[in-house]
């Protein structure tokens, strides 16, 4: 029993129990206190709570500790979760998903010593209303814009227990798939409550690891959950016994704890140790291949420039980037080939097909669009006005730190054109701004799957999504291409959906309202002995399944 006067006493014993948990992991070690899977977050985070789970670090380990009713395997196929099956009525306006009985949120003062709180359908409910709530303030409301709303009260039902109806106003065929999402996890009205404000730092939830201690700035620990409802044959997932998350700023140092062994799992390739863990072939160099292993597949992140096109004069010119042949000459007058082998190491493919990135059904590697042609580059210049760069207006490329070297390459390539390339760089924060404001002419940006359809690459150019209000940075508009993406919405055939996502990609990349740079890939470093981690194309990391043999 802990008294008043011994608080601090116990305190300090639990923090050490943590500690020697997380720590006590190298050879010789008890064998259960090994089976901890170590990795650093080099960003930081300050929630673990699905409602703020807007980027890879919070989304990470916030699908360690809550479930959804589906989940996506490495190949992105939509499968059972807490829903164990569900049904879609054919016009596509209803989804009936049947919930497993034997799910139970982790056990938590907030149920007031109840040992076993099981979930329901009404749980759901809550937790999408909750989603959906201003008070909230989640940036995954986007989720629930399709679902049908009556007296501004969003479409959701519970039949039963077990039993959750969700209508939409329209059909959406990337719906399920965006159910996946760690916004639509599954938390405890009771903990919400009582935690409050602090829910993202004690977070409560169903899934194979529980919170267990956070160190703001120094180590957050999650521990296995005994009662957890999946299985793999006959045992009991998770196979770990904790997750250990630290969080050195320094990705420099960072690496040297992955190089010796103190971390398990290094994700990414950062500039700061690209050469020493990689050749210039984009394999693990000899030093490192008897202990590490390496994980790499297509990613669905496209990298990219972006025009505004409807800011005709930049700084009292007019605004040479409102002219689709330059926005043209500037795709064809860089060697992609040779950006990602100098610059990335060969870990990418050049982004010669499209918006739509490799790792999604619809991606078509039979055309190409843009490939390295200073020749018709210069055709174009020339019939825009511009013979050789004569006449032009020197243009600014915006972009961010960690984005200078692509800026030089493109810089020192469009030269070989006769244009005058400048180069601004801003803190993430401020171009994420003066993008979302368009006031920036020409910018570099990313974007990164929110869910495993094409569909959202092809809404950033919907005239409706126009920025501030949605994700069109570039304000391009074309009703043709309006229109065919309403006409993929309603369907469901999925060949002849992804047949109207070409024609509008077509369309997209005749007008260039982008220069697409490069399809990114999931690169995962991974020490000898760390089995059943696994890759996908979303970057999503699974840690349920992992087995450790130091």
């Amino acid at each position: 029993m802990i008294t008043a006067g011994n608080k601090s006493l116990a305190g300090i014993f639990i923090l050490l129990s943590v500690s020697l948990l997380v720590s006590c992991s190298g050879p010789g070690g008890d064998a259960r206190l090994r089976n901890v899977f170590r990795y650093n977050e080099a960003a930081n985070i300050t929630s673990v709570d699905p409602a703020y789970a807007r980027d890879q670090a919070v989304i990470w380990p916030v699908n360690q500790v809550f479930n959804g009713l589906v989940q996506m395997d490495d190949h992105l196929e939509i499968l059972p979760c807490i829903a164990d099956s569900w049904d879609i009525r054919t016009d596509g306006l209803e989804y009936r998903f049947h919930l497993r009985t034997d799910v139970y949120f982790h056990n938590d003062p907030a149920f007031h010593f109840l040992k076993e709180r099981h979930v329901t359908a009404d749980d759901f409910i809550y937790s999408f209303k909750r989603i959906l709530n201003p008070a909230t303030a989640s940036s995954g409301t986007w989720i629930f814009d399709c679902v049908a709303r009556s007296d501004s009260n969003p479409a959701f039902s519970s039949p039963d227990d077990s039993t959750l109806v969700i209508m939409l106003k329209k059909p959406f065929p990337p719906f399920l798939s965006m159910l996946a999402s760690p916004y639509a996890s599954v938390v405890p009205e009771e903990a919400v409550k009582k935690y409050g404000d602090g829910f993202g730092r004690h977070p409560v939830g169903t899934g194979p690891f529980m919170f267990k201690y956070w160190k703001e700035g120094v180590k957050l620990v999650l521990v296995k959950n005994p009662g957890y409802f999946e299985t793999e044959g006959l045992a009991r997932l998770p196979f770990l016994d904790a997750v250990s998350i630290s969080f050195l700023a320094d990705k420099q140092s960072a690496f040297l704890e992955f190089a010796t062994g103190k971390l398990d799992f290094l994700s990414g390739l950062d500039p700061a140790y690209k050469d020493e863990l990689l050749t210039k072939q984009g394999r693990l160099q000899p030093k490192y291949q008897k202990s590490v292993e390496m994980l790499t597949q297509p990613y669905l992140n496209t990298e990219y420039l972006g025009f505004l096109l409807d800011q005709e004069t930049a700084n009292g010119n007019p605004n040479p980037l409102c002219d689709k042949r330059v926005r043209q000459a500037i795709n064809l007058a860089f060697d992609r080939y040779k950006m990602i082998k100098y610059l990335r190491n060969n870990i990418g493919s050049p982004g010669i097909n499209g918006i739509i990135p490799k790792g999604l059904p619809s991606f078509d590697s039979a055309r190409v669009y843009y490939s390295f042609d200073i020749g018709r580059a210069r055709k174009l210049l020339a019939e825009a006005g511009y013979p050789g760069g004569k006449g032009m207006p020197a243009v600014t490329l915006v972009s961010t730190p960690d984005y200078l070297d692509f800026c030089k390459h493109i810089q020192q390539q469009l030269s070989g054109l006769g244009m005058e390339m400048k180069i601004e760089i801003s803190t993430p924060a401020a171009v994420k701004q003066m993008k979302a404001e368009a006031r920036l002419s020409f910018f570099r940006a990313s974007w990164i799957a929110d869910y495993p359809d094409a569909e959202n690459y092809l809404l950033m150019f919907r005239s409706q999504n126009f920025c501030p209000r949605g994700p069109n940075y570039t304000h391009y508009s074309n009703p043709e291409y309006d229109r065919l993406y309403e006409l993929a919405m309603l369907e469901v055939d999925d060949s002849i959906r992804y047949c109207l996502y070409r024609k509008m990609e077509e369309l997209l990349m005749q007008e260039s309202p982008v220069v697409v740079l490069y399809y990114d890939q999931v690169l995962r470093f991974v020490r000898k002995g760390i089995n059943g981690l696994g890759s996908n194309p979303m970057n999503m990391l699974v840690l349920k399944r992992v087995r450790i043999n130091r």
